[in-house]
C-alpha cells in the first residue's frame, strides 16, 4: 500500500505540472496569430504565481481537514479541464480582450495547482516515518521535474497530431494534449491514493515503523483540528516555521531567479545561440533530479532524517555555482591565458554549462527538505498547513515578487551583474538562516 499511495502522489503531483506552464510553450504561436504579445503573455503567467502563492497555504489548510485522495484528484480534474478549456476559446483580434480572459483563467488555474502539493505532503506525513521520510520525499519531490519535462514532450506530440490533422492554430495543443493525460492520471490516483494507513484497517506508520520522533499534536483526536487553532497554534507561534519560511523565500528567489532568466541573459550578452540556452535551461533543470535524490539521501543516511546540515552543504555549493555563473567570462579569460577570442567564448559556455548544472543539482535538494522540515516541525494534522506557510513565503515573495519582478526591474535599470550580487546575497542568506535551524532541529529529532 505504501508504493501503491507513493506512486499516486508521485504521478499525481507530476500531471499538475501538465497543467501549468501550458502557455509558455503556447506563446509563440498565439503571438505569431496576433491574439496576445509578450507583455500580455507576461502578466498573464504572473497570475499563476501570485495565485499559486495564496492556494497553497489556504489549501495546505483545508487539505488538512479533507481527504488527500479527494482533494488532490479533485484538483486536478478541474485543473485539466480548465487548462483545456484555454485550448477551445475562440479568440479574437482584441489583445487586451484576450489577455484579460487568459489572466483570469490562468487565476483559477494557479488556485487549483495549489490543491497539489498540501494533499501529497498529507499523504507522506501519514505513510512514511519521519526517519524515512527525508529520503522518500526527495524521490517523490523530483515528480514536479518529471511532470515539467513530460510537458514539453507532450506538446511536442500535440504539435505533430494536430498539424497532421489540419489544425491551423497549433498552439491549441499545447493546452489540450496534456489536459487530456493528466485527466487519465486522475482516475490512477483516485485508484492509487488513500488517506491514512488508519483508513485502510493498518497501524499508525509510527507503530508499523517503531519511529516515535517529530512533534506531537496537542489535541487528543488525529483529525480534524479547526483552522484557527492549526495557524495560531503550530504556525504563527512557531519560531522555527517563519526561519524556514524566509529561507525558502531566499531558496526560491535563487531557483527561479537563476533558471527563468538564464535564456534572456544568455542570448542578450551574446554568450549563447537560442539553442546552446535552450540546452543549458534543460541540463539546469534536469540536473535536480539526482540531486535531489542524493541531498534526500544524505539527510537520511547521515543525519538521521535531518533537514539541516544537507540544506547548508548545497546552499554553499549553489553560492559558488551561482559566483561561477557571474564571473565565467572572467575566469575564462584568465585560464585561456592569451588564447583566441574563440577559444576564451568556448571556455567561457563550458564553465556556465558547469555553473547551470551545479546550481540546479544543488538547489531543488534544499527545495525538497525545507518542504520536508516544515512538516516535521509541525504534528501531522497541521502538516498542510504548515507546507502551505513556507509555500507562500517561496512563491509569493521569493518567485513572484524577487525573482520576476525585482529582477526583471533591476535587470533594465541596474544591469545583469547587479542582478547577480541579488542572487549571490540570496544564497547567503538562505545558508545563514537554513543554519539558525541546526541546533532546534537536532533537538527535535533526538
Amino acid at each position: 500500500m505504501r508504493f501503491r499511495v507513493f506512486m499516486g502522489a508521485f504521478l499525481g503531483y507530476a500531471a499538475y505540472y501538465l497543467v501549468r506552464k501550458n502557455l509558455s510553450l503556447a506563446a509563440p504561436g498565439m503571438i505569431e496569430d496576433g491574439l496576445v504579445d509578450k507583455s500580455g503573455v507576461g502578466i498573464a503567467m504572473s497570475a499563476v504565481s501570485i495565485a499559486y502563492a495564496f492556494s497553497k497555504f489556504i489549501m495546505g489548510s483545508v487539505s488538512d481537514r479533507s481527504d488527500a485522495r479527494k482533494f488532490l484528484v479533485v484538483g486536478l480534474v478541474l485543473s485539466a479541464l480548465t487548462m483545456m478549456a484555454v485550448g477551445f476559446i475562440p479568440f479574437g483580434a482584441n489583445q487586451v480582450l484576450n489577455v484579460t480572459v487568459i489572466f483570469i483563467l490562468m487565476l483559477i488555474i494557479g488556485w487549483l495547482s495549489g490543491m497539489g502539493w498540501p494533499p501529497c505532503g498529507r499523504v507522506m506525513a501519514y505513510w512514511f516515518s519521519q526517519n524515512e521520510r527525508s529520503f522518500k520525499m526527495s524521490i517523490w519531490n523530483t515528480s514536479h521535474t518529471f511532470g515539467g519535462g513530460s510537458l514539453g514532450l507532450l506538446v511536442s506530440l500535440g504539435l505533430v497530431i494536430f498539424a497532421g490533422i489540419g489544425i491551423e492554430q497549433t498552439w491549441r495543443a499545447a493546452f489540450i494534449v496534456p489536459s487530456a493525460f493528466a485527466l487519465v492520471i486522475a482516475v490512477f490516483c483516485w485508484w492509487a491514493i488513500r488517506d491514512t494507513p488508519q483508513s485502510c484497517g493498518l497501524p499508525s506508520i509510527n507503530d508499523y515503523r517503531n519511529d516515535y520522533s517529530g512533534v506531537k499534536s496537542k489535541e487528543t483526536k488525529v483529525e480534524k483540528i479547526p483552522f484557527r487553532t492549526l495557524f495560531v497554534e503550530y504556525v504563527f507561534k512557531n519560531r522555527l516555521l517563519w526561519v524556514i519560511a524566509f529561507a525558502n523565500a531566499f531558496v526560491y528567489m535563487v531557483r527561479y531567479g537563476v533558471g527563468d532568466w538564464a535564456p534572456l541573459y544568455l542570448q542578450e550578452m551574446d554568450i549563447m545561440t537560442p539553442e546552446q540556452s535552450n540546452l543549458a535551461f534543460a541540463l539546469h533543470n534536469y540536473a535536480g533530479i539526482p540531486g535531489t535524490i542524493i541531498c534526500g539521501w544524505i539527510s537520511a543516511k547521515f543525519f538521521k532524517g535531518r533537514c539541516t546540515p544537507p540544506n547548508v552543504i548545497f546552499m554553499g555549493l549553489v553560492l559558488l555555482g551561482t559566483l561561477i555563473y557571474w564571473q565565467a567570462g572572467n575566469m575564462a579569460g584568465f585560464f585561456a591565458g592569451g588564447a583566441s577570442a574563440e577559444a576564451v567564448a568556448g571556455l567561457t559556455r563550458g564553465l556556465i554549462y558547469f555553473a547551470l548544472i551545479l546550481v540546479g543539482f544543488c538547489i531543488y535538494g534544499p527545495v525538497a527538505l525545507i518542504g520536508i522540515q516544515a512538516l516535521n516541525l509541525v504534528p501531522k494534522n497541521a502538516a498542510g498547513t504548515a507546507a502551505g506557510f513556507v509555500g507562500l513565503f517561496g512563491y509569493l515573495f521569493g518567485d513572484a515578487i524577487l525573482s520576476k519582478m525585482l529582477m526583471g526591474t533591476v535587470a533594465e535599470n541596474a544591469g545583469w551583474h547587479v542582478t547577480f550580487m541579488m542572487l549571490a546575497i540570496a544564497s547567503i542568506a538562505a545558508l545563514l538562516l537554513c543554519a539558525a535551524t541546526w541546533n532546534s532541529e537536532k533537538k527535535l529529532a533526538a
